[in-house]
C-alpha cells in the first residue's frame, strides 16, 4: 500500500506512539489500562487474508508489545489481544492489561462507561518507557502538544 490512512475513529480514540516496521503503534486514551493497538498497513481488514510475511511481522509486534505491558506493568494479571474490527473496520489488534482491580473486570473494556484521558505527564512518562525499551524497528511519533 503506497499511502496509509488511520481510520478517524482510531485517531479521535488514542495517541498515536509511533510506527514500527508492520504497523502503526496507538494508545487507546483510558489511563485506566495500558491498551495498545497496532494498526498493519495494509488495505486488508482480515487477520487471516494479510500475506505471510506482514502477518508474521505483525504478530512478533503484538508479543513485543505484549511484552512491554507485561515487564512494565506488574499489577497486571492478563492479556488480552483481539482483533475485533466491527466499529472500526480498519484491521488493527488491541492489546489489553487488565487485572482484576480494574474498572471492567472481569467484562470486556469495549464499550464501558469508565475512562478517564491520560494526563501529559503519564503520556510523556509512558512514551519515555517506550523509547528505552528500543523496540526493533520503532520510530516514535512527534509528541502532540
Amino acid at each position: 500500500m503506497d499511502t496509509f490512512e488511520l481510520n478517524p475513529q482510531l485517531a479521535r480514540d488514542c495517541h498515536r506512539l509511533g510506527r514500527l516496521p508492520f504497523s502503526e503503534l496507538l494508545l487507546m486514551d483510558n489511563a485506566h489500562y495500558p491498551w495498545f493497538i497496532l494498526v498493519p498497513r495494509t488495505r486488508e481488514t482480515e487477520l487471516y487474508r494479510l500475506e505471510p510475511a506482514l502477518q508474521a511481522g505483525l504478530m512478533t509486534e503484538v508479543n513485543r508489545i505484549a511484552a512491554f505491558i507485561d515487564k512494565h506493568q506488574p499489577q497486571i494479571e492478563k492479556l488480552n489481544v483481539a482483533a475485533i474490527g466491527n466499529l472500526v473496520r480498519q484491521l488493527h489488534v488491541h492489546v489489553v492489561g487488565r487485572h482484576s482491580a480494574d474498572p471492567a473486570w472481569p467484562g470486556v473494556v469495549w464499550g464501558t462507561a469508565s475512562r478517564t484521558a491520560y494526563s501529559r505527564a503519564a503520556l510523556a512518562a509512558l512514551r519515555a518507557s517506550l523509547n528505552a525499551a528500543r523496540l526493533p524497528g520503532f520510530v516514535a511519533h512527534p509528541d502532540s502538544p
